[in-house]
This record gives C-alpha cells, sequence and structure tokens, in this order.
C-alpha cells in the first residue's frame, strides 16, 4: 500500500526499524525541549500529515522502550487517525513515572501502525444469540 504524506517536520519520514516490524516510530518535531512533569499529559507535534485510503486507519500506540524506561506512555492508546483527517498527526503522551522527562527534537516518541477496518451498519434486534458465555464480564473468565 503507498500512503501520501507531507512532512513538514525536520526528520526523515517514519519508518520500520526490521524488515517485518508492525510500527513505524513517530518523532517530535519541535522547537525547543519539552518537559513533561509527572502525570503530565501534552500533544507532541511530529510534523506529518498523511491522506489514508477508505477503510484504513492509522493507529498511535506507545513504544514500549520509553514507556518501560521513562514511563512515558501514549494516553488514549491505541489513537486513532481516520482516513478522512487531514491534519497533522499529534500524539498525547503522558508522563506516568515520579520524575520528569525531557523530549527533545528528533526523539521517537510513540510507533503508527497502518490497519485495515470495517465500516458496520446496525440491525436492531430484540434479542442477541446465545454465547456460553452469556452476559458474564468482568473477570468472569479468571485471572
Amino acid at each position: 500500500m503507498i500512503v501520501s504524506i507531507i512532512n513538514k517536520s525536520k526528520n526523515e519520514l517514519p519508518k520500520y526499524q526490521t524488515l517485518i516490524s508492525a510500527g513505524m516510530d513517530l518523532r517530535a518535531n519541535i522547537d525547543e525541549p519539552i518537559i513533561i512533569k509527572p502525570l503530565q499529559r501534552l500533544v507532541i507535534n511530529t510534523g506529518l500529515f498523511i491522506s489514508l485510503q477508505p477503510g484504513y486507519e492509522a493507529q498511535i500506540r506507545p513504544r514500549s522502550g520509553l514507556a518501560l524506561n521513562k514511563g512515558i506512555t501514549v494516553i488514549n492508546s491505541p489513537g486513532t487517525i481516520d482516513a478522512d483527517y487531514r491534519g497533522e498527526i499529534g500524539v498525547i503522551l503522558i508522563n506516568l513515572s515520579d520524575s520528569s522527562v525531557e523530549i527533545n527534537s528528533g526523539d521517537r516518541i510513540a510507533q503508527m501502525i497502518i490497519a485495515k477496518h470495517e465500516t458496520i451498519s446496525w440491525r436492531v434486534v430484540e434479542k442477541l444469540d446465545k454465547s456460553e458465555r452469556g452476559n458474564k464480564g468482568f473477570g468472569s473468565t479468571g485471572v
């Protein structure tokens, strides 16, 4: 699949780090370092704008190393970029650590995965088909 992209950042285009990686790293595109204080959340811009084909979305997910080592994660994970969105990709980060974390321009802050999705139509019914689980909810299948 080929995706149209505008890159207004100082960074290279997102790329896969290995041949079979699912996600491409997104980098911060900021004029000066940003300090994220503990429990603070904010949007970090990437300078990237994309145009996806209908039936696809871009999912924005945390980078596992950043989450483990710095406590930085994507708060609305996975964030969704719809096929009809044409604005700049921004990543909502939150600092879940007990220390402030500095983000610099060019830092890899999240990963983006392009995924196919279905568009559905609803059928209103009076009853749902039966299943083994039924209406048993949270924790009902064990720990």
